[in-house]
C-alpha cells in the first residue's frame, strides 16, 4: 500500500494491547488522521521519539481501509519542551488542544494545524501571558469557524464611534451604542488586532493588556458557546 509523508500534531494517545497506541494527528495535508502505532510502548520503540505531544513530527502512514491507518516512521522537528516545564501552561495547552479537536471536523483546513503551531510556539514563551494565549486562540477559532464579529458598523448601520460606548449583541455579532456600555474605543481597537493576523508575541507589548483581556475574555466564551461546538 502506498506510504503517505506529511507533517503532524498529536491531539490525542490511547493505549492499545499490551504496547500498541491509537494516535489522532492533525495535518495539513490529511485533516485528522487515526493511526495505529505498534508497539510504541516499547523501550526500544524506533516510533515514541517522534510522537511526543506538543512536538510537531514528520511521519509516514498508511492510510487503512477503515477509519485508522498505521503509523511507519516518525521523525521529530520540533519539541517545545518549556511548555512542560510548567504546570500552568501544560494545562493550558491540554485545553487548547481538546477544544481544536472537539471543534474540528475529520478534513479541517491546513490553517487549524498551523494556529496549533502557532499556539505551541507562544506557550513555549514564558513572557507571554497565558490568559493572552487563551483569548487569541479563541479568536483565531472563531474567525477559522467563519464567525468574526462586524468590528466596523453597529446594530443601526453606523459607523463604530470612539467616542461612543457599546454593548456587544451576540445573536447579531455586533454592537450596540449604550451610554453604559461595556466596550469603548480601546477595547475594540484590540478586538480588531486580536482578530487579525497578529501573534501573541506582538500582542504582549500592548500597554494595557490585561485590562483588555479583562474585557474580552468573557465575550470569547459566549462567541465560542454561542457559534461554535464546544
Amino acid at each position: 500500500m502506498k506510504q503517505l509523508l506529511t507533517q503532524a500534531i498529536i491531539l490525542s494517545r490511547t493505549d492499545y494491547g499490551e504496547a500498541d497506541r491509537i494516535i489522532t494527528l492533525l495535518t495539513p495535508d490529511y485533516g485528522k488522521i487515526s493511526l495505529l502505532a505498534k508497539g510504541v510502548r516499547k523501550i526500544k520503540s524506533k516510533l515514541a521519539g517522534g510522537i511526543e505531544l506538543f512536538s510537531v513530527s514528520q511521519i509516514t502512514f498508511i492510510q487503512g481501509r477503515g477509519a485508522i491507518g498505521r503509523l511507519v516512521s516518525t521523525r521529530l522537528e520540533k519539541h517545545y519542551g518549556h511548555i512542560i516545564q510548567d504546570i500552568d501552561r501544560v494545562q493550558l495547552g491540554y485545553e487548547l488542544i481538546k477544544l481544536l479537536h472537539k471543534t474540528t471536523e475529520d478534513n479541517p483546513e491546513s490553517e487549524y494545524f498551523d494556529l496549533l503551531w502557532q499556539t505551541f510556539e507562544a506557550l513555549d514563551d514564558q513572557k507571554i501571558n497565558l490568559l493572552l494565549i487563551k483569548v487569541w486562540f479563541e479568536a483565531q477559532l472563531l474567525k477559522l469557524s467563519g464567525q468574526r464579529p462586524n468590528l466596523k458598523t453597529d446594530t443601526k448601520g453606523q459607523a463604530l464611534n470612539i467616542q461612543q460606548k457599546y454593548d456587544f449583541i451576540v445573536s447579531s455579532m455586533m454592537f450596540d451604542a449604550q451610554a453604559g456600555g461595556s466596550f469603548g474605543a480601546n477595547s475594540i481597537k484590540f478586538l480588531r488586532i486580536l482578530f487579525g493576523s497578529t501573534k501573541p508575541k506582538l500582542l504582549s507589548q500592548i500597554s494595557d493588556l490585561e485590562q483588555m483581556l479583562a474585557i474580552c475574555d468573557p465575550l470569547m466564551g459566549t462567541m465560542l458557546n454561542s457559534y461554535v461546538r464546544v
